[in-house]
């Protein structure tokens, strides 16, 4: 099987080649493949004469070619070793996870060292390719990442609506008044909450209120835009900013949302339950002393909508559009 194999390397018995966990191959400058080991046969599903010879592009057509070429000079220009790890590419060769069907990987992972063979007259006339597979390492770093990702994003959102919790709207609202003050652009805060909400709780049951609050957060992600900062305050009361918006705008969509509200029916153990919603909005301006000063204003416009009978927004100053 390795009657191609350069004289200098010979001595390596095919025993060892064949044993080794690791892919081995040795290409010329050509990239015509010299060696290619059980490894790289078990796992391509090819036999070592039947690739013996070929160009390893013309074989392997899922490598790119000017990729690799490029990646390669320095082995004969510089008679450097390349490195290929996986989180840069997850592999070189499109091999299969060889692994029991509890494997998440759709593919194997490889780490490569391509290193250069040095000929008797000193220069380099063929390379060794090592394919690593590293699929267990990756996946459990990929694991934990991903759980990672996850406990971040459950450490930011509300458990029952999707939306952001209060703790970082808080946070994020911080930054939103900093960028008004610097940019000098209007956006508006709008404060919401479910008008009578006790009364739907002590009626049908604090799940049927939760399916309320649930039903209505997903009401508001329909109705604002990406850039808007939307969270759950707190209880059924909603925050939220809506950027780049002037006070006329929103309550533009403040009334969306309050006509979409009263027309929602939520279903609950064969009760149809209907509510409506009450909304304060305030706009931003130049002199609040701080973020929570702004929200302030945008709560007081809400008392006051509770105040004058409900199910209906009012602005900041009793202006109402």
């Amino acid at each position: 099987m390795l009657n191609s194999t350069p004289s200098q390397h010979s001595a390596v018995p095919t025993e060892l080649l064949n044993s080794i966990e690791v892919g081995i191959v040795i290409l010329d400058k050509d990239f015509r493949i010299q060696v290619f080991n059980k490894f790289m046969e078990n796992h391509s599903g090819d036999r070592a004469e039947d690739v013996t010879g070929k160009v390893l592009f013309s074989h392997f057509t899922d490598i790119e070619e000017q990729w690799l070429r490029t990646k390669v000079d320095p082995v004969f220009n510089l008679k450097s070793p390349v490195f290929i790890i996986w989180e840069q590419r997850p592999y070189l060769f499109k091999f299969g996870c060889n692994r029991p069907v509890t494997c998440a990987a759709k593919h194997m992972y490889q780490n490569v060292t391509m290193f250069p063979l040095v000929g008797q007259d000193g220069n380099v006339d063929k390379f060794c390719m090592l394919v690593y597979d590293v699929t267990e390492q990756a996946l459990g770093k990929l694991g934990m990442e991903h759980l990672n990702e996850e406990l971040k994003i459950a450490s930011r959102v509300d458990g029952l609506t999707g939306l952001y919790n209060r703790r970082y709207w808080q946070e994020r609202f911080e930054d939103v008044f900093k960028l008004c003050k610097r940019r000098d652009k209007p956006s508006t805060a709008m404060m919401l909450d479910i008008d009578h909400f006790k009364r739907i709780n002590d009626t049908y049951g604090h799940q049927a209120g939760d399916k309320v609050i649930k039903m209505l957060a997903q009401l508001i992600q329909r109705c604002v835009r990406e850039t808007d900062l939307a969270g759950r305050y707190g209880g059924e009361e909603f925050s939220i900013i809506l950027t780049d918006s002037k006070v006329e705008s929103a309550a533009v969509v403040a009334e969306r949302i309050r006509q979409l509200a009263q027309r929602l029916e939520v279903e609950h153990e064969g009760q149809t339950i209907q509510f409506t919603i009450s909304i304060g909005l305030a706009q931003f301006e130049r002199d609040f002393k701080g973020s929570m000063a702004w929200l302030e204003l945008a709560d007081q416009a809400l008392y006051e909508a509770k105040e004058n009978g409900r199910n209906q927004y009012r602005v900041f100053e009793a202006i109402t559009l």
